[in-house]
């Protein structure tokens, strides 16, 4: 039988962009500012996103200790909302729409591995959160996953498959459990 040797482990085909320097200099911006506690302005946070390449609309919200892996790769839509602690893991292209909210540690990954091969390569896919999607506190979103436009993924699911428009999932792995009603106030 076959074991996991990860002395062999070559992610060499996955290029994340950005030069060493990029990627450094990025490191110590997303620990100093947005890992951080300490500094609550989303204004600071939007215009460094833009300096590194992201491109973000006007009135997005991140709060305090949320880390982004690489924001060349990363954006987002006018009046969303990134919640504490959420990790969006951007290895590939993370694109998330206008007016989602990404609740409180909530996970969008775009990376895992083959678990298949000995070599427990690298795996990656883009995720895409259409606008006024909800990530609930806590869950997560695989890589690969796009979540249709008003989807719901509720607090602590985990989603493996892609989300139908105006529908709540739950659970691990996610499921429909209803359609997304939504009322004029």
């Amino acid at each position: 039988m076959q074991q996991t040797n990860l002395s062999l482990y070559n992610n060499s085909p996955f290029h994340p962009g950005g030069n060493a320097l990029k990627r450094a200099f990025w490191y110590v911006v997303n620990v100093a500012v947005f890992k951080s506690s300490l500094l609550p302005f989303s204004g600071l946070k939007r215009w460094l996103l833009r300096l590194f390449g992201a491109k973000v609309a006007g009135g997005v919200v991140i709060k305090p200790c949320v880390n982004i892996k690489y924001p060349w790769n990363l954006q987002i839509g006018a009046n969303t909302w990134i919640g504490e602690g959420v990790w969006i893991d951007s290895l590939v292209k993370v694109s998330i729409g206008a007016n989602v909210c990404l609740s409180q540690n909530a996970l969008v990954l775009t990376g895992s591995h083959n678990y298949k091969k000995t070599t427990f390569d690298l795996i990656t896919g883009p995720v895409t959160l259409a606008d006024g999607v909800w990530i609930g506190a806590g869950a997560i979103i695989n890589q690969g996953i796009t979540a249709q436009t008003h989807a719901v993924l509720t607090a602590g699911s985990i989603a493996n498959k892609n989300l139908d428009a105006y529908s709540i999932y739950q659970g691990n792995p996610a499921i429909k459990i209803r359609p997304r009603v939504m009322e004029n106030n």
